[in-house]
């Protein structure tokens, strides 16, 4: 992906992160059910930011940053039931929790910063 902003791109490598961890969750314990919950919900921080660029505006670009921040606190959510099902090792929970929470950090404050721009 080309370097669009810190946001997208730190939330385009968080869902290659969750990808391939999860790949390694299935390929191991055969886990198909919370993975593909994870998945689904860290691919759509991304592309819920990625389509906040196109906005046509400031409501809609608020609304799609809110539908990225929900996504970002239940990815952390099916992250959290990975590690306590013993799934995920506490070393890949510790890394993927530290970047969701930043993502989530950083929707909140654009979030913030655009509704102030109303």
């Amino acid at each position: 992906m080309t370097n669009k902003g810190p946001l997208e791109d730190k939330s385009y490598k968080f869902a290659l992160e969750v990808i391939r961890i999860c790949k390694i969750i299935i390929s191991n314990n055969k886990e198909y059910i919370l993975t593909k919950q994870c998945i689904r919900s860290a691919t759509s921080i991304g592309a819920n930011v990625s389509e906040a660029q196109q906005c046509e505006s400031r409501r809609d670009f608020i609304c799609k940053l809110a539908i990225s921040a929900k996504e970002a606190y239940e990815t952390r959510y099916w992250l959290f039931l990975l590690r306590d099902s013993n799934n995920l090792d506490e070393k890949f929970t510790q890394q993927s929790l530290q970047s969701v929470d930043e993502i989530i950090r950083m929707l909140v404050s654009s979030i913030k910063t655009a509704k102030r721009n109303l």
